[in-house]
């Protein structure tokens, strides 16, 4: 038997159903991300290694990274330690690595911004082309969502070799993953990708300005240290606040048409997320009614 190392947090292991094992008879080894960065400890990985042919263990065959993080609090992983984890799983300890790239352009808009001191200019296409190499040149295999952050209402795709990908597509085929006159879902990928890439850096400004609005009124921000690297904000209700969690959503949702994710981490966490379908008007509205519902605790 096999088994991946995938962090603790991951989405590959807390959203996807138990895919690994149900479908593939894989089991998951999970290692603990550190708060403030969502990275996985280069010794605990070497301690997780199973490779010799001992009965009692499966045998360690892929990494799994996830850039940007979500559940860390959209997290974006920086290019000298995607090195770093592919020098260790290739190199050192002979594991094919894989990347849940689902934001992917959100961590290279993060990047480019971080190599521009913040500028407000745009990335050109080239500056993203050699991001994205960056990013990604040591991984043996990476998806990328194309709805999220690039705004096509569906689709992903699926990046590795000639012959990995000819695997996944029989793999895919035995799930019921196939689908015919997909061409009209290829032509919206595209035109995200060729046209939305550097809207990501619009949706990581307001995600910054909501986070500095919920900072300012005693809101928590508990993960990296209250640090927003991307688009997705989570955070806890002040202390005042002792307005239950559903009902917290459903009075922002009925009263100020504003929807947000509760429930995380056993309810404390909230989680917010911006958009190319969010303008600045809405990023200030949403902000004010959060603050609102949770100061209308105060006596």
């Amino acid at each position: 038997a096999s088994e991946i190392v995938v962090g603790a947090n991951s989405h590959i292991c807390l959203w996807e159903g138990g895919n690994a094992a149900g479908l593939a008879g894989i089991s998951t080894r999970q290692v603990y991300e550190d708060p403030n960065t969502a990275q996985l400890d280069s010794d605990t990985i070497r301690d997780c290694w199973v490779l010799d042919d001992d009965d009692h263990t499966p045998k360690t065959r892929v990494l799994c990274l996830e850039n940007t993080h979500n559940m860390m609090g959209g997290v974006a992983l920086p290019p000298t330690y995607m090195d770093a984890m592919s020098e260790l799983a290739k190199n050192e300890l002979n594991l094919r690595l894989h990347l849940d790239g689902a934001r992917v352009m959100n961590a290279i808009v993060a990047q480019s911004s971080n190599d521009n001191n913040n500028s407000s200019s745009p990335a050109t296409a080239e500056t993203t082309r050699s991001l994205a190499q960056r990013l990604c040149r040591g991984v043996d295999s990476i998806s990328v969502c194309l709805s999220k952050g690039l705004g096509s209402p569906l689709g992903s795709v699926l990046v590795g070799e000639t012959e990995f990908i000819r695997l996944a597509k029989r793999a895919r085929k035995r799930c019921g993953g196939g689908m015919r006159q997909a061409g009209v879902v290829a032509a919206m990928g595209l035109y995200a990708i060729q046209h939305n890439v550097n809207l990501l850096a619009d949706d990581h400004e307001r995600a910054q300005r909501l986070a500095n609005v919920l900072q300012q009124h005693d809101f928590i921000l508990p993960l990296n240290g209250g640090r927003v690297d991307t688009n997705i904000i989570f955070f806890q209700l002040p202390t005042y606040c002792t307005i239950p969690r559903e009902q917290f959503t459903q009075q922002l949702s009925d009263e100020y048409g504003i929807l947000i994710g509760g429930g995380y981490s056993r309810g404390r966490l909230f989680r917010v997320c911006t958009h190319l379908n969010v303008n600045d008007e809405d990023v200030d509205r949403a902000g004010q009614a959060i603050v609102q519902l949770a100061q209308s605790c105060i006596k």
